[in-house]
């Protein structure tokens, strides 16, 4: 069995709790990977894992992601994710999401709890019952509400910006897009997409929200399995991550793959393949950023909507400047991304003074 210490995504996180409430059945892992640039903020993930091992690796690689994600977006916190194992025969409760506070109130402000899979804004607002360190909140001085808008806008941006210097077109109309994942991001995503002109080819385990799309859209339905492998021009990850391992990008036909989705690459070595390939990865903490950069307001208690869309509108230009250096260097996209996040965190980390209260 593999310590803690030893996994092979530690990485050096300061800290990793292990939650339980047997009253509530509540199982949860909370991750802290970095508090170099301010207390660690990031989504709760409301998961059934076949096995625990598979929670805690999931929980550690998007702890570090978010990291990456808020040094990227030159946000002042650091980066922590959360898991709740939920069990296939059992559904939240108010007393389950009450416990999960208080496991978060017992980290004193280091990490701050946010919305992800399975978390909508009435969990966070019952978590916050029991801790004050949460966000995404939908009343409230400075709350700012359902993030999903505001990463699905970044996404599209950030799509836009990918095809254009990929493909040298400033039009998405008639380009073929593959939406993995209709969930409120990817919903969002596709109806901003059809309102360009693009041909939508969409893929969820949800039935309901395929017919949705198939009506609203007029989009093609490919089964989740076989979307990548679609004639598409650009492929657009929504739903959960692992999406890119290295069987999928033998056979992608996409020549741009742009999501919301977290940890797309099954590992960050595959962002080789996609680039000797010839595929533009736009690094997923990047594209995806919005929605952390209108809670961070919230977080930061000056929230401003017009402040968080003007930031969010700044990620084409983030990706843009790595798309030229992995031009200019012959290097992955991706590989790109982590060394500048992983050199912005180690000089915060190194640099003297206090870091940021929650």
């Amino acid at each position: 069995m593999t310590m803690l210490f030893d996994h092979p995504e530690h990485d050096g996180h300061e800290s990793v709790l292990f939650a339980r409430d047997t009253a509530s059945s509540l199982r949860a892992i909370i991750a802290v990977h970095s508090t170099a640039a301010g207390p660690a903020c990031g989504g709760v993930r409301f998961w059934h894992y076949v096995t625990e091992a598979d929670a805690l690796t999931d929980v550690l690689r998007l702890s570090k992601g978010m990291s990456y994600k808020n040094v990227m977006a030159g946000l002042p916190l650091g980066g922590g994710k959360a898991v709740i194992l939920a069990d296939a025969q059992r559904t939240k409760s108010r007393e389950l999401l009450r416990a999960f506070g208080r496991a978060v109130d017992r980290l004193g402000g280091a990490y701050i709890a946010a919305e992800d899979v399975g978390i909508t804004v009435d969990d966070v607002a019952a978590m916050r019952e029991a801790t004050r360190h949460v966000a995404g909140k939908a009343k409230g001085v400075h709350a700012s509400g359902d993030p999903s808008p505001f990463t699905a806008r970044g996404v599209f941006l950030g799509l836009h910006a990918a095809v254009r210097f990929q493909l040298g077109t400033d039009s998405l109309k008639g380009l073929r897009v593959g939406v993995l994942g209709l969930g409120a991001v990817g919903m969002k995503l596709a109806g901003m997409l059809h309102e360009t002109g693009a041909k939508l080819v969409v893929a969820d385990i949800d039935r309901q929200r395929v017919r949705e799309a198939e009506r609203a859209f007029g989009a093609e339905i490919a089964a989740p399995d076989l979307l990548p492998v679609q004639p598409l021009d650009v492929l657009s990850p929504c739903a959960l991550g692992g999406v890119l391992s290295p069987e999928a990008i033998e056979k992608l036909r996409a020549t741009v793959v742009a999501g919301a989705a977290n940890n797309q690459l099954v590992d960050a070595a595959y962002g080789r393949l996609l680039h000797e390939k010839g595929v533009l990865y736009a690094p997923d903490y990047v594209i995806n950023a919005g929605g952390i950069i209108n809670v961070a307001g919230e977080v930061l208690g000056d929230y401003d909507e017009d402040k968080a869309i003007a930031a969010v509108e700044r990620i084409p230009e983030t990706l843009w400047s790595i798309f030229e250096t992995a031009r200019a260097t012959d290097r992955p996209t991706s590989a790109v991304a982590d060394q500048i996040a992983a050199e912005r965190l180690a000089a915060l980390a190194a640099a003297p003074g206090v870091r940021h209260a929650a």
